[in-house]
């Protein structure tokens, strides 16, 4: 089984309405690739490209929202909107569980009343930035590199009372520290570690070893500039980040968030959903049959949140 905690299947099917979930080749993630190799969770990105006006942010997450519904729910019954940790411990052997998250908060605007809403329709993680700066947080790319603005931390308060998971991928470091300080339930959903791969969006020692201390989880992508600085990476160098991550103690606060359908490279054996097959076979050469489990799956699961 394999909690996947960051897909942009969502924003592919904005950007192209004749693509369908069920088995585009064109798209990473498909509900046929999900049901091959046995995906039991998958979690669902509503991202906002960075040019989107602000009249109209709130809107464009709404239309992912509803293609969600209507490509992705609608037409695979076996698909089961996760709202909860029972509603995840509840799915039958036959189901596939889909969280949805939020991949920017710029969505919201300064609006605690949106971000109730996104959290009524199903979002259960909020990841507070992209790359760049909004009115929460400095993002990784923006060079002022500043921390939480007033209202970035009445949104992770509210985070807290909601239960549910702050997403600190896409923060720069300083709105991370402003985050671990206060959050009560952080993840970093697709992040890999800068000693190995000296990246912006990667985590230095010091703020894996905080999320591990605050009982978060961290999902290993697979996007090859994360793991390689010259992007020539290799499945063995989501081995390494992985192995790197657990010597620092998380073996059990590890997972994946391969950041499929929001990448144009990819590793040349693990290039799509189907590829996990090839993945889990590398697992399987370095740990037991219960560590794989906890870094495909449980990691995740035991963290949920709500």
């Amino acid at each position: 089984m394999i909690f996947d905690a960051h897909c942009d299947v969502l924003y592919q099917l904005q950007l192209d309405a004749i693509k369908n979930f069920q088995s585009e080749s064109d798209l990473h993630v498909t509900y046929e690739q999900l049901n091959k190799v046995g995906g039991k969770v998958q979690c669902f990105a509503i991202y906002l490209p960075s040019d989107t006006t602000p009249n109209d942010r709130f809107q464009t997450a709404l239309e992912e929202l509803d293609l969600f519904f209507e490509k992705v729910i609608k037409p695979n019954p076996k698909m089961k909107l996760i709202k909860s940790r029972k509603d995840l411990l509840g799915l039958e052997a036959s189901e596939i569980g889909a969280v949805l998250t939020l991949e920017g908060c710029e969505a919201i605007e300064e609006d605690l009343i949106k971000l109730r809403t996104l959290y009524h329709l199903g979002v259960r993680s909020f990841g507070l930035t992209w790359n760049n700066a909004n009115a929460l947080a400095d993002g990784a790319g923006e060079k002022r590199a500043a921390g939480l603005t007033n209202f970035g931390k009445k949104v992770v308060h509210e985070l807290n009372d909601l239960h549910v998971w702050t997403d600190v991928s896409h923060l720069s470091e300083k709105a991370f520290w402003d985050v671990i300080e206060i959050a009560d339930f952080p993840i970093a959903s697709h992040s890999n570690s800068y000693k190995l791969c000296p990246h912006p969006r990667n985590l230095k020692d010091q703020q894996i070893k905080a999320l591990i201390e605050k009982n978060g989880v961290i999902g290993i992508t697979f996007v090859p500039h994360f793991l390689q600085k010259d992007g020539k990476a290799v499945l063995e160098d989501v081995v390494q980040h992985l192995d790197y991550i657990c010597s620092l103690g998380g073996e059990n606060h590890v997972g994946f968030g391969s950041d499929f359908d929001g990448i144009d490279e990819t590793i040349p054996t693990l290039s799509r959903y189907q590829d996990y097959e090839n993945l889990i076979d590398k697992l399987h050469k370095y740990y037991t049959d219960k560590q794989v489990r906890k870094f495909l799956y449980d990691n995740f699961v035991n963290h949920f949140p709500l």
